[in-house]
């Protein structure tokens, strides 16, 4: 496995003003160029709808499915959930979920996995619950962590319950299925210090490292606290990238020339990332600017 990681959010939301829908083919031939490509990862967001004060609501097919079908037409790359939402399931089948995508993949599932959130507007749309976010979180890691990595749990809490619950049937990798946690503030990168393989974030107002380098500093001091040694957690960095755009079009976004663009992704590499997660503006015609971006990125590793 390569040192730095590069994966891609698939495109599964509809996107544009005229909110053009990605049908299945379209994310099936991405998944295919890219792996092609060389991606390490292929990340499936977990949304359900998207508002905005102009134009009509952005819809998003549904994650854990579109994982399903990545992992059963791809063989080399790995595929996670980025990040599955706990705020929108049952604890309980959120594990299944995880254990059942890992038997698709052959043992190739990465669980990304965060608090969720209301906005804007998607879990009142859906009768879902919108306040003690973290709360109902703290809870679900009390479940969702000890069915993947001892098999069973057994909780009674105020949000959530497991009654003698096992994790069966298991997948290729009982207990090693690699977790991780999104957050960009301190209680998220403490339920990563204390439960994931990997912590993750992403851009607020600019995808650079004025913006991510603080973070780290800010895992390794939690480490610290936690008593657990900052060199076995991966440190991933979800970036948002315009491909087709040219060099400084949009403040904060990466874009330019595919050159331009990896030289963007190596300062992360330099500056203590272990993995990115690109988020790709522009429609799925953008994707297929990210092989060369790819390509040269990893020949500096070979």
């Amino acid at each position: 496995m390569r040192s730095f990681q590069i994966g891609v959010v698939l495109p599964i939301a509809q996107f544009g003003p005229e909110r053009a829908t990605p049908r299945w083919t379209d994310v099936r031939d991405v998944a295919k160029l890219l792996e092609e490509a060389g991606v390490d990862t292929l990340w499936t967001p977990d949304e359900l709808l998207w508002r905005s004060e102009s134009g009509p609501p952005m819809g998003v097919w549904e994650g854990i499915s579109m994982a399903g079908a990545v992992a059963a037409i791809t063989s080399r790359a790995t595929v996670g959930t980025w990040v599955m939402s706990a705020l929108h399931r049952n604890p309980g089948i959120i594990a299944k979920a995880a254990e059942t995508l890992d038997e698709i993949s052959g043992g190739r599932f990465i669980f990304g996995l965060g608090a969720g959130h209301a906005w804007p507007g998607q879990a009142h749309a859906f009768g879902l619950p919108e306040d003690r976010t973290f709360d109902r979180f703290d809870e679900a890691l009390r479940i969702i962590v000890p069915l993947l990595r001892d098999g069973h749990a057994d909780f009674e809490g105020t949000f959530h319950a497991a009654h003698d619950l096992p994790q069966a049937p298991r997948g290729p990798r009982p207990g090693r299925i690699p977790i991780m946690i999104g957050g960009n503030g301190p209680k998220g990168q403490r339920h990563a210090v204390r439960h994931a393989d990997i912590w993750s974030g992403w851009p607020e107002s600019a995808s650079d490292l004025s913006e991510f380098a603080p973070r780290l500093v800010s895992l390794d001091a939690i480490c610290a606290d936690e008593g657990r040694d900052p060199a076995t957690i991966g440190r991933s960095a979800g970036l948002d990238v315009r491909p087709l755009d040219p060099a400084g079009a949009r403040p904060g976004i990466i874009s330019g020339s595919a050159e331009e663009v990896a030289d963007a992704i190596r300062t992360f590499r330099d500056g203590g990332f272990t993995r990115v997660e690109l988020m790709v503006g522009g429609g799925p015609a953008a994707y297929a600017a990210l092989a060369p971006v790819i390509e040269l990125v990893h020949a500096d590793e070979e």
